[in-house]
């Protein structure tokens, strides 16, 4: 796919995706939906992306969805997209068509196998915002604002962030953000916890950069992938004894790997790990565990 709102930069093992559209501060659209989601497919298959970052062009992240439409910007039966109706009438809501675009985004986000990593530079407000809450770690310039501005505009939270948001921040903040809908400061978003790092602009991507790079130096990519997936799928576990099954599972799988080897080898030669291993390929059987009906 050739990328029209968006740039793809593989360099030493870390992908930097950039939101480009600069001219109208990175403003979100369907054709920027189906790219993003295509590079994390694409981000996924290739064993030379160990991480990745995610920045926008210009002096934004971005300003949320392109509101050119003007009051039809999300009213899809105005724009040729209405959902289809029930005999009786009313809407079918389980329709693909009523999907959320900015949700669809955040989703692939969640299971992408390599760490995300924002890069926050200027504005990010409404999706600009959402869409960051599945990423792992929130880098933000001291230029960047933040706003859940959907109560303003008369619509509601997308991009599942209504389950992304109270867990990284609580209850109580994510209420108070997205009651009020206001631009609050980086500063702000630091104290709330909404990201975990503020820094001078020019030295926000080699931040970023630098988390990567030590994740690409000193990690086996299998055992990062996994690791994601368990620390992000546990936050909905009812019982600790969950977690221990799958825990259980990765020490047994891996503890037999090539992965593990060198991992023990190298520290007690106390040399530099040199892991084989590859997400495409070495994965563990009972990979993906969620999505059995219950365990064996």
């Amino acid at each position: 796919m050739a990328y029209e709102t968006i740039l793809y930069d593989v360099a030493d093992k870390v992908l930097t995706l950039t939101l480009n559209r600069p001219d109208k501060l990175n403003a979100f659209t369907a054709t920027m939906q189906a790219e993003l989601i295509d590079a994390f497919d694409r981000a996924d298959k290739d064993d030379n992306v160990r991480a990745i970052i995610v920045t926008g062009a210009g002096r934004g992240f971005c300003a949320g969805a392109d509101l050119s439409s003007g009051g039809n910007t999300f009213d899809r039966a105005a724009r040729g997209r209405a959902a289809p109706t029930k005999a009786d009438g009313s809407v079918d809501y389980s329709s693909d068509v009523v999907r959320d675009g900015g949700g669809r985004v955040t989703l692939r986000i969640f299971e992408c196998l390599k760490p995300v990593i924002a890069a926050v530079n200027g504005p990010a407000v409404g999706i600009g915002v959402t869409m960051q809450l599945p990423m792992d770690i929130r880098i933000a310039s001291t230029d960047a604002r933040f706003g859940f501005v959907f109560s303003r505009r008369g619509i509601v939270p997308e991009a599942a962030s209504s389950w992304f948001l109270p867990r990284l921040v609580g209850i109580s903040k994510a209420l108070e953000w997205t009651y009020s809908g206001r631009v609050f400061p980086a500063q702000e978003a630091l104290e709330g916890g909404l990201v975990s790092k503020v820094v001078p602009p020019d030295q926000l991507l080699p931040t970023a950069r630098a988390i990567a790079k030590e994740i690409v130096d000193h990690t086996a990519p299998v055992s990062v992938a996994l690791i994601r997936q368990m620390m992000w799928k546990m936050l909905t576990a009812d019982h600790p004894m969950e977690a221990h099954k799958v825990d259980s599972r990765g020490i047994y799988s891996r503890g037999a790997s090539a992965d593990v080897k060198e991992g023990v080898v190298s520290f007690l030669e106390k040399r530099p790990a040199k892991f084989t291993d590859t997400v495409s390929k070495d994965l563990p059987p009972y990979f993906p565990w969620w999505q059995e009906r219950k365990y064996e």
